[in-house]
């Protein structure tokens, strides 16, 4: 998978405008600053565009496919539509589903809960845990960090080809690493899968929201991705594809909605008939509200012209990498190496600083919210920082001192809502912390790094 690197025209790729970019928040050396939101990884912010087609609808809410009643009817409608946008969106085949969830996690859940039962999984270690832990009833085969994209591919064709018994095989990706940023092979890890008679699900949670994800062009089987990070508020998600797995599956949830018809039995049990549609793992009455904002945001990104917010991404990525490069004490963290493509992710590590400590400082002296941690993917950040397996360390703060080293790491990430002000004044507050120091007394409270209240500037 390639990334563009086309010229921009900035008069028809400005930043898509977002909510909070007029938030303001306080400094702990004084005065305010408008914040800038670098933790687009973890959830990006909404786009304006999204909220205004959701409060537009919401006098107009009503329950689906139930309701004989006006609004219902209506709201019936826009759901099913959605349903119809983000098939587009992806670029689904014909006799693909798209099932709504809560999340990516809800959507590889609910994939792990109608394998068949003899089903094999091939999971890299690399992935985040939303991919990594959901095959609980599965025998999982966890295939090592490969170093190059080549070697992703030979990895899994050795896995595959070694299987025993041969039966029926699934391999979970990520598209585009939610520590990295790196793009993965997945049309190549598509192609060897189904070279072996397995089948293959993507991990969209962080490619979806960079780059155009096409199912019927990239041959998988399945696309689960994440309305929060996608630019639409949280709470709703995607599972999208082939439909015979889920047809032939108990529902994930059994209630209303996932039955079309129920009645006793002589005997006093209950005949359940269950839907084929996608509504057969849709049980309870649905977000629709977070169903028509995936759909807004698909919408936008696509009109906006997603090569356009794709070149210029790939030029906050550039100067972001050149950037930290200026500066000595930062390794940035890379799986595949410095000329592998990635999206607006990237993680590092501060030499002689605590990693909660430094973004802690960005965020309290700065006003630039970025994340700390393992993000969710434990395996590979220990193997990108060269540590044991078995070392400490866990999401958030460790009981460290400011200045001790961590097993965490920094991750700042952006994407079509990022003003460049934002990305200068980051790369501003990382030269001036590595070379001046923080300004302000920093401790660990509640397993969070936190600036000191009771102590005075460092002037």
């Amino acid at each position: 998978m390639s990334v563009s690197t086309a010229a921009i025209d900035p008069s028809v790729c400005a930043p898509l405008p977002v909510l909070g970019q007029d938030v303001t928040v306080p400094l702990v050396t004084g005065g305010e600053v408008t914040y800038a939101a670098l933790d687009y990884a973890a959830s990006a912010p909404a786009l304006q565009r999204v909220w205004d087609d959701v409060a537009a609808y919401a006098p107009y809410y009503g329950s689906v496919h139930r309701g004989a009643g006006y609004l219902s009817q209506l709201s019936t409608d826009l759901f099913e539509n959605s349903r119809r946008t983000v098939a587009a969106f992806l670029g689904c085949r014909a006799e693909d589903q798209v099932v709504f969830t809560r999340s990516t996690t809800d959507s590889l859940n609910l994939l792990a809960a109608v394998i068949p039962a003899d089903c094999q999984v091939f999971v890299y270690e690399t992935e985040h845990h939303a991919s990594l832990l959901p095959w609980r009833d599965a025998q999982v085969t966890y295939l090592n960090a490969p170093r190059t994209p080549g070697q992703a591919v030979e990895t899994l064709e050795r896995a595959l080809a070694d299987r025993d018994p041969y039966g029926p095989a699934l391999v979970c990706v990520t598209g585009a690493s939610n520590v990295t940023g790196e793009l993965w092979p997945v049309k190549e890890l598509a192609a060897a899968a189904h070279a072996h008679g397995a089948r293959i699900v993507l991990d969209a949670a962080q490619l979806a929201p960079h780059h155009p994800v096409d199912i019927a062009e990239l041959d998988v089987d399945w696309v689960a991705f994440s309305g929060h990070k996608l630019y639409a508020p949280f709470g709703s998600g995607v599972l999208a594809g082939r439909a015979d797995w889920l047809q032939a599956a108990e529902p994930y949830l059994a209630g209303g909605g996932a039955s079309r018809k129920v009645a006793r039995r002589a005997d006093g049990g209950v005949d359940v008939d269950w839907h084929t549609t996608a509504a057969r793992h849709e049980a309870g009455s649905p977000n629709v509200i977070g169903v028509y904002s995936i759909a807004s945001a698909c919408k936008a990104l696509t009109e906006a012209g997603f090569d356009n917010l794709v070149a210029r991404e790939q030029e906050l990525v550039r100067r972001v990498r050149e950037g930290l490069a200026q500066v000595p004490e930062v390794q940035v963290l890379s799986l595949f190496g410095d000329d592998a493509p990635r999206v607006g992710v990237i993680s590092f590590v501060v030499r002689g600083w605590n990693s909660s400590h430094f973004a802690a400082a960005l965020s309290a002296e700065y006003g630039i919210g970025v994340r700390d941690g393992l993000f969710c993917a434990h395996p590979l950040v220990r193997t990108l920082l060269g540590s044991d397996p078995q070392d400490p360390g866990e999401c958030g703060a460790p009981e460290a001192e400011p200045g001790e080293r961590s097993l965490n790491a920094i991750r700042v990430s952006f994407g079509a809502g990022t003003p460049d002000e934002h990305i200068d004044r980051f790369l501003r507050a990382v030269t001036e912390l590595v070379r001046e120091g923080a300004q302000w007394k920093y401790r660990t409270e509640d397993g969070r790094c936190v600036p000191d209240r009771g102590t005075a500037a460092q002037v």
